[in-house]
């Protein structure tokens, strides 16, 4: 069994997104209004509707660890509540060209 990811370094990747430390090498919007996002090997898929970002819904580490919505409600906050709201703002910023 694959160990999974905590909020904590998911968030840690969005903070770098988000301080352009890393950059996203493709970015796909779908119809539902969640947005997955490819950087180093990291995918997360992140709920964008209505260019209002609100919440990761599921992250794939390089190492295939995995998280969902549900795994950081049992055990902790969603990643992007975690980011300042300075964060927040640049990766919305980044989301939404």
């Amino acid at each position: 069994m694959t160990a999974t990811l905590n909020a904590r370094e998911v968030y840690q990747v969005l903070k770098e997104i988000a301080l352009e430390v890393r950059q996203i090498s493709r970015l796909t919007p779908g119809d539902d209004g969640v947005v997955d996002v490819q950087v180093d090997g990291w995918t997360l898929s992140l709920h964008n509707e209505g260019n209002e970002l609100d919440l990761c819904t599921a992250c794939t580490a390089p190492d295939g660890r995995r998280a969902s919505a549900h795994s950081w409600q049992r055990f902790g906050t969603d990643p992007v509540h975690l980011l300042s709201r300075w964060e927040h703002e640049q990766l919305q910023r980044l989301l939404n060209p």
